[in-house]
């Protein structure tokens, strides 16, 4: 109670110390240097003036169906965001409104006249002063009409010349000249802690400016993408509005928020600039984005596989399976290959790859630099073009009888046996052993009967006599890496002996 009450009269006494104008720096205990940094908070208007014209607002419009029913009825002008607001962040059709006013019946029966559809609003940013600009692509995407107003409430109808829906970024045009473009900045240089703005049209309520820092960088949210995370207040409508830092630079295009509610809680996702407008001058060449492919399906390296295999630490891509006929194939690569480099550039963690190789023009020949069983190689590989994977599903075992030869290898647990001449097959496997039975440490280490286990510490599996040759030579007390194969997938996992 004491020490409540003392802090209560610590805070009044410090209270009145403010309001006579005394210097509190000394009362509450801090260096006098503390105030001679005098840090102040900045002041935005100059950059309001600077880039505000640039930003536009954006709507979409939907043609109405022949038809018309209760869910294509005309919607309230006002209520552009609720659309915006549950498309967005809910994937599906706002509720009606049950304060609507209800049509009046006509005397005779007549047939309601289809109206445009108000579809959604968004924001953008001037590219260049003849009209071309950018947007997201979850904006404009699948639009029939696309509506761009200017801060001196110009109103023009846009074409949209290209969207690219994996980095969500889409650039349309309009027929004007004159324009104010921005000016692009480079994201690299940004800091955490880092003032940024945002000019954005949130809910329709177009040119509001919003302010706070770069939360954190590089924010794995997508396959192509490290976002940049800042806690600018981000809400429906702002989506395509620049991120600019305090020398009036776009540095990102606001895209994402994290939300439990749909609206903002602090926590918003903008696209680095570089890499967006990377995508704005291929989509404005090309009318789409050519993306490079190796055609391998990738996964994190682990801690544990890291310190089983040697490695100092966990970096690069696991592949975990090899598509026939892709770049990768022909190059040579295998799954339980891990990739370290890609054109000189160190791959820290799996997303990165993907980005790299997809930055990187189809038909370049490029140095692939990867681990297997222990040795670095250096490869040359031909980077493909990207196209939408297809997942092929896998095909059940044929129930045939293993082999009689089989190993029971007490120490991992495990009993194996050879691959018959239709499960090498089957599995398109040289060489390997299957999983006949699992006890621990197997079972712990997520191994399951039908696996088929290709290495063993970096070593290569050929049939049960290695296998158990290999056994024969481990070190009891440490635990063994092990590459196994699981319908078209493999992966590694660490076994530690009893």
């Amino acid at each position: 109670m004491f020490h409540i009450l003392n802090v209560r009269q610590q805070v009044l006494s410090l209270l009145s110390a403010v309001a006579f104008g005394v210097s509190v720096a000394g009362f509450v205990g801090l260096p006098a240097t503390a105030t001679a940094q005098n840090r102040t908070l900045p002041d935005f208007t100059d950059l309001v003036e600077q880039v505000g014209p640039s930003v536009v607002n954006i709507r979409t419009i939907d043609k109405p169906s022949a038809q018309p029913t209760a869910q294509n009825q005309p919607i309230d002008p006002q209520d552009e965001e609720m659309q915006e607001l549950f498309r967005r962040f809910f994937g599906m059709p706002p509720p009606p409104n049950p304060n609507a006013p209800r049509q009046q019946r006509p005397n005779r029966p007549q047939q309601p006249q289809p109206e445009d559809q108000p579809r959604g609003v968004g924001s953008g940013f001037i590219l260049t002063a003849d009209g071309f600009i950018m947007t997201n692509a979850h904006v404009v995407d699948g639009a029939q009409q696309v509506i761009v107003t200017l801060t001196d409430k110009r109103e023009f109808v846009a074409r949209i010349i290209g969207i690219d829906k994996r980095t969500d970024v889409a650039v349309v045009k309009i027929e004007a000249s004159g324009l104010p473009p921005v000016k692009l900045g480079d994201p690299n240089r940004l800091k955490v802690g880092e003032w940024v703005m945002a000019i954005g049209s949130p809910f329709g309520l177009e040119n509001t400016v919003t302010a706070g820092i770069v939360s954190a960088k590089g924010r794995d949210t997508g396959d192509y993408l490290p976002f940049i995370q800042t806690d600018v207040a981000i809400n429906p409508g702002n989506s395509g509005g620049p991120l600019i830092n305090m020398r009036g630079e776009v540095v990102g295009i606001n895209s994402q928020i994290y939300s439990r509610s749909g609206g903002f809680m602090g926590i918003s996702f903008a696209i680095p600039i570089d890499e967006a407008a990377n995508v704005s001058n291929q989509l404005r060449a090309n009318g789409r984005v050519q993306r490079g492919r190796l055609g391998v399906g990738i996964g994190e390296v682990s801690k544990d596989v890291a310190e089983s295999l040697g490695m100092s630490k966990p970096q690069g891509a696991f592949v975990s399976s090899v598509e026939a006929g892709s770049p990768a194939e022909k190059a040579g690569i295998e799954a339980g290959d891990i990739i370290l480099k890609f054109d000189g550039k160190t791959i820290e963690k799996s997303s990165d790859l993907p980005r790299t190789v997809g930055n990187t023009k189809p038909g370049t020949q490029s140095k692939l630099t990867f681990l297997r069983r222990g040795a670095t190689r250096d490869i040359s590989i031909t980077v493909g073009e990207f196209e939408p994977e297809k997942v092929a599903a896998a095909k059940p075992a044929a129930a045939e009888k293993p082999p009689e030869s089989a190993a029971v290898v007490q120490l991992l647990g495990l009993t194996v046996s050879d691959l018959s001449d239709a499960q090498k097959k089957e599995s398109k496997m040289r060489a390997g052993v299957r999983v006949d039975a699992v006890a621990e440490p197997a079972l712990k280490a997520g191994i399951r009967e039908g696996d088929i286990i290709t290495q063993i510490a970096n070593i290569e599996v050929i049939d049960t006599k290695s296998f158990a040759q290999l056994m024969a030579k481990l070190d009891k007390s440490k635990s063994v890496s092990v590459l196994l194969r699981r319908g078209e997938w493999s992966q590694y996992t660490v076994i530690r002996p009893k």
